[in-house]
């Protein structure tokens, strides 16, 4: 059992949170909302009421949050995690934020004697509740290898892909392919449900082949039942675009599709529907062209 604390109980924060707890290990969380905290200690979970009132009772601390500015606030901000940390302490960030920020913060809890992860996720929710989350870490190997046993009670598929950032690198990547898996799906269906082409049977016909993927099998039934609650909202997927746009251009890419891709979501969002799931981009098409793939 190790004592672990955890920030950041969303939709996704908390059901890995629950993992833990089931697991056996000593929490002690913290959340801007109530609600969670109060569902977690009746699991057995502390309220450690504060960023740094977390810190001071955990070997193990991971946060989970919205965006880059969120990190830098829980983290280095006034009462973060740092003000509370002990030398030891590591930490596991798992947001999907912009990796020079994580570059930006590990090099200041290293100056603090924290040792730190990148470690975003892919899977959503269902994954998150299950526990088979794909997690990718970035940092130090050593300590990737010391809490693995933890991040494998999170995730079924934990992999240490390189120096800090390399984690929220790997995500960005992910985050792109599964972008433009689903505006290649919703462009797909809608060209059949407007060919007067059942969506369903299209769908049933081209999953085997080539054109089959994990995002093609997970979101086209929710489609079809016309199901957009998060999952993975859109406002979400946009903040990963217009990161991967921003680390492209300091790269010197310029990622044309993953544009075109963040103006499709950034429509959205100015339309209303940012809080849907991901697999609502089909909206988009649908309305372009004027059918409903159902």
């Amino acid at each position: 059992m190790k004592t672990i604390g955890f920030i950041g109980l969303g939709i996704m924060g908390k059901p890995m949170a629950m993992n833990l707890v089931r697991a056996g290990h000593r929490l002690i969380v913290h959340d801007i909302n109530p609600a969670p905290v109060a569902e977690l200690a009746a699991q057995g979970a502390l309220d450690g009421r504060t960023p740094a009132g977390v810190a001071r009772q955990s070997e193990i601390l991971i946060t989970i949050l919205p965006d880059s500015p969120e990190v830098r606030d829980v983290v280095l901000g006034p009462n973060g995690v740092l003000e509370g940390a002990a030398p030891g302490l590591i930490l596991i960030d798992m947001s999907s934020i912009a990796p020079g920020v994580s570059k930006e913060i590990a090099a200041k809890a290293e100056a603090r004697g924290v040792r730190m992860l990148d470690a975003p996720v892919s899977g959503g929710q269902p994954k998150a509740v299950d526990g088979t989350l794909s997690i990718m870490a970035g940092g130090d190997q050593a300590v990737f290898d010391s809490v693995a046993d933890v991040l494998q009670v999170m995730g079924k598929s934990v992999v240490w892909v390189g120096p800090i950032g390399s984690g929220n690198t790997t995500k960005l990547a992910n985050q792109i392919v599964v972008a433009l898996n689903i505006i290649a799906m919703s462009e797909a269906l809608v060209l059949a449900a407007k060919a007067g082409v059942d969506p369903k049977v299209v769908y049933q016909a081209i999953r085997g082949g080539l054109a089959g993927s994990t995002v093609l099998d997970a979101k086209a039934p929710l489609v079809f039942r016309r199901q957009f609650d998060p999952g993975f909202r859109i406002e979400l997927h946009l903040k990963d675009l217009r990161n991967a746009l921003t680390t492209g251009r300091q790269l010197g890419l310029p990622l044309s599709f993953t544009s075109q891709a963040a103006q499709v979501m950034s429509d959205l969002v100015a339309g209303g529907k940012g809080k849907l799931d991901h697999g609502g981009l089909v909206q988009y098409f649908e309305a372009q062209a004027g059918v409903e793939v159902r």
